[in-house]
């Protein structure tokens, strides 16, 4: 991220992952040559076509997740439709926007449409969803307690502290009927939305990274996917967590991103059509360990969807 973007949030339920020694920063991976082929970068403006007069096309794309089992298989999938995949690791989630924006990478996979919308709205830009991927529930943890309704009156709840997580937690705790949010919450609440008098809890926020470790104080946390299982924590254990297929979860769709004026590139939209071929959904939910809710909307509702949450945005400014 460039000292000129606005701070954009940590995104959740992306694990970052640190065994990753082949990729850091906003490096692009280097294109190479392959015996009786020819790699011909797609351009800025979307032009190029997969498997045209026996080239091949290169697809760079940006995600936090470049050491996830399902990318080889999606490279080879890509590869027999005369698609070569490039993946470009980043170290955190501040970088794939902007380096997209700037043209170094022809789609990202590592966020949401509310992330997404976040990012549009503070950077003044026009980033667009082409394809739905998956959502993963945000789950409600506890060390002392078995169910929601043992968590007592007056008990404290880690939740991250960072925006977009913050507000879906606080969500999350309200449909768990652990607190109310003023006029039912939003996608930007935040813990002065909470009623006090009215809520069995109060929350204590902290970074998203710590609400694992927090659960050896606290009575329950919020805790993303990804800081989850690398804390060893069983998704079957959450006590509570949001329902991934509702339209409450519509803000929290992952998916492929492109500049606007390639939302309609046939080459990218092939590769996201392959990730949702068996064997990479395969190797998508193993990931998750099933946490993982395979999502394919169409993209015209994706685009609608990131509009309705680019308003709200501005109109809380």
């Amino acid at each position: 991220m460039s000292d000129a973007t606005p701070p954009v949030p940590a995104l959740p339920e992306k694990p970052k992952r640190s065994k990753t020694p082949w990729i850091v920063g906003i490096a692009v991976v280097a294109v190479v040559a392959v015996a009786g082929g020819v790699f011909a970068a797609v351009n800025a403006n979307g032009s190029g076509s997969a498997g045209a007069a026996g080239k091949t096309v290169t697809v760079k794309i940006g995600t936090t997740e470049q050491a996830a089992p399902y990318w080889p298989i999606l490279e080879k999938e890509a590869a027999k439709q005369g698609i070569d995949i490039q993946v470009v690791g980043f170290r955190d989630y501040t970088q794939a926007n902007p380096a997209l924006a700037d043209g170094q990478l022809d789609l990202n996979l590592f966020q949401h449409l509310q992330f997404l919308a976040n990012y549009n709205v503070q950077s003044k830009q026009d980033l667009v969803p082409i394809a739905s991927t998956l959502v993963v529930p945000l789950p409600l943890y506890s060390k002392k307690y078995t169910s929601v309704d043992a968590i007592p009156q007056g008990a404290q709840i880690a939740i991250p502290n960072d925006p977009t997580n913050q507000a879906r937690a606080l969500l999350v705790l309200q449909k768990a009927g652990l607190l109310k949010l003023k006029d039912g919450g939003n996608t930007l609440a935040t813990p002065a939305d909470i009623v006090a008098s009215e809520s069995k809890v109060s929350v204590i926020p902290v970074d998203a990274a710590q609400t694992a470790p927090a659960l050896d104080s606290a009575a329950a946390a919020v805790v993303n996917n990804n800081f989850a299982l690398t804390a060893g924590l069983d998704p079957k254990s959450a006590l509570f967590q949001d329902d991934p297929k509702s339209s409450t979860a519509e803000p929290y769709i992952n998916a492929f991103v492109a500049r606007a004026k390639d939302k309609d590139n046939a080459t990218y939209l092939k590769v996201a059509e392959l990730y949702h071929t068996k064997a990479v959904q395969d190797a998508v939910l193993a990931d998750s360990k099933n946490t993982a809710v395979i999502v394919q909307k169409p993209q015209a509702d994706l685009i609608a969807i990131l509009n309705r949450l680019e308003k709200t945005i501005e109109a809380a400014k």
